[in-house]
């Protein structure tokens, strides 16, 4: 298959996905596409309790299997307050700074169904009224919401069904350059989501043949840490976390290789397995940078933690900016989609 046809068809993917709102805890949507979109390609589906997808993908040999995983959830807020004055304050999901979304569009969600637009702004935004805008702690008790609606109340806001508890997703603003770059948010973790279907796709289309039976984890929770730790098939050895290298002063990684982790915030990664893929790439001319992501951790050391007997490991596309407008180029995705096909088809550590 020509690297344009697969690109093509990874770009189309996760400028779907982004564009749906799926804050963890608010995943039903996006995850009833994302089993369509399995389900298409005829593979069977299984759900978990907590609204993960998990399907297989046959190889020669059941007695031992791999399993990849990519999370769907993203960062996100829901309403703590309706102010006095009809606005909202937020409480955060995930780990993000609220500069990260100062000045974004936004989507209230309330309970039943409906949706508002808004904006993310300093209570204290107009330079024109508080001499200190510019300086003011971006925090908790600043950030808000301005609801795209005719309100100045708190009786008024709640008369829109809107209430504490309702969430609040951020637009996404997808771009893909004519010079390669793809701009978004969400990429944490949509992007991997996006190659790992694509994957699937491929071993469909191609009729390609694997050595072990390969399981597909597709999670809803991994941004609050423990998307990815429970409903393990019991003959599962490997466990591959798809996710994003973090990119920044020190960082080895790159927007144009495939990132392995050897270690995060979790400690190392499992030295045979993370070698394998290391081997891999360099036995495949794959471009790609070994790092240590300091403040970070993944589906892969949540089910470790959990006591998951596997040998875990991790690898990505770089992300420039993650958890704030997000970029990375074809280039990345292109060796990161090149070293899970090699995995797929190598034989277990």
């Amino acid at each position: 298959m020509e690297r344009g046809y697969y690109m093509k068809e990874i770009i189309h993917v996760v400028e779907k996905l982004v564009n749906k709102p799926s804050p963890t805890g608010y995943t039903t949507q996006i995850m009833k596409w994302v089993q369509g979109y399995i389900e298409n390609l005829d593979y069977t589906v299984e759900k978990t309790n907590k609204g993960s997808v998990l399907f297989k993908l046959a190889g020669k040999s059941s007695s031992s299997a791999r399993l990849l995983t990519a999370h769907v959830d993203t960062l996100g807020a829901m309403v703590r307050e309706v102010k006095a004055d009809g606005r909202l304050k937020l409480n955060r999901v995930g780990g993000f700074t609220w500069n990260a979304v100062e000045n974004e569009g936004c989507s209230i969600h309330t309970r039943d169904g409906r949706t508002y637009r808004g904006t993310i702004l300093m209570h204290q935004s107009s330079v024109h009224v508080y001499a200190k805008s510019g300086t003011i702690d971006r925090s908790d008790e600043h950030i808000e919401v301005r609801i795209d609606e005719k309100t100045t109340s708190k009786d008024q806001t709640s008369a829109l069904g809107i209430s504490v508890g309702d969430v609040v997703s951020f637009d996404a603003r997808f771009e893909h350059t004519a010079s390669g770059f793809i701009k978004s948010r969400h990429l944490d973790d949509k992007l991997s989501v996006a190659l790992l279907l694509s994957l699937a796709k491929k071993v469909k289309d191609e009729s390609l043949s694997l050595p072990v039976d390969t399981y597909i984890y597709i999670s809803n929770n991994e941004e609050i840490g423990y998307g990815g730790n429970s409903s393990i098939p019991s003959n599962v050895s490997e466990y591959l976390a798809v996710d994003m290298g973090a990119l920044g002063d020190g960082q080895a990684s790159n927007e144009y290789t495939v990132s392995i982790c050897a270690k995060d915030g979790s400690g190392p990664y499992h030295y045979e397995l993370t070698s394998h893929l290391i081997s891999l790439a360099k036995e495949h001319d794959i471009p790609h940078a070994v790092d240590i992501y300091p403040y970070y951790a993944s589906d892969a050391s949540a089910a470790v933690k959990a006591g998951a007997d596997v040998k875990h490991a991790l690898c990505g596309a770089g992300i420039e900016s993650s958890h704030a407008y997000e970029r990375t180029h074809e280039d990345s995705m292109n060796a990161t989609y090149r070293l899970l096909e090699k995995y797929i088809l190598s034989p277990l550590v």
